[in-house]
């Protein structure tokens, strides 16, 4: 079982409903069971933070302040999360935090004090999974929202902590 010390959650699709482009705090929808989920990982002692794509921004869809307004709001709903890691580039921008590259995961865990190997990355796409792996993160895939409690159920089985059953 792998060591684990923090998990990292994408955003969108994973423990909120996708809103694409979202600027809207008054649209943020938590997953399924969202909060008591988060809580059993908190509950068992490990720190949570956000890392997410928004290429809106770099698209000019939405600014940074109304992503900014939806992470409190997601903080709000689900948190406390010990940071929101933002990649504000568009795809065609070849930045160095974009998902699949490591740039977010590494903030993250530097951020946390922790060391990316004993970082869990939880996401939906398989940018989530190949960021994960070129961090040297433990990678979590989820089949959406609906995905999120298994996700626990297995991060709190290798902690040894609480079941989420």
């Amino acid at each position: 079982m792998p060591r684990v010390c923090a998990v990292l959650f994408d955003r969108d699709e994973t423990i909120v409903v996708d809103v694409p482009f979202n600027g809207d705090p008054k649209r943020v929808e938590p997953a399924p069971n969202a909060r008591a989920l988060l809580d059993l990982l908190r509950a068992a002692g490990l720190p949570l933070a956000v890392v997410s794509n928004q290429s809106g921004i770099g698209r000019g869809l939405i600014t940074r302040k109304a992503v900014d307004a939806v992470n409190r709001r997601v903080d709000e709903l689900l948190g406390p999360f010990a940071g929101f890691f933002v990649c504000p580039h568009s795809p065609e921008d070849e930045c160095e935090c974009r998902k699949p590259k490591p740039k977010l995961i590494l903030d993250a865990a530097r951020a946390l004090g922790v060391d990316p190997a004993c970082c869990v990355v939880v996401g939906d796409r398989e940018s989530d999974v190949e960021a994960a792996q070129n961090a040297g993160a433990i990678p979590l895939r989820v089949d959406g929202t609906n995905g999120l409690a298994a996700a626990v159920e297995r991060i709190l089985y290798w902690v040894g902590g609480p079941s989420s059953q």
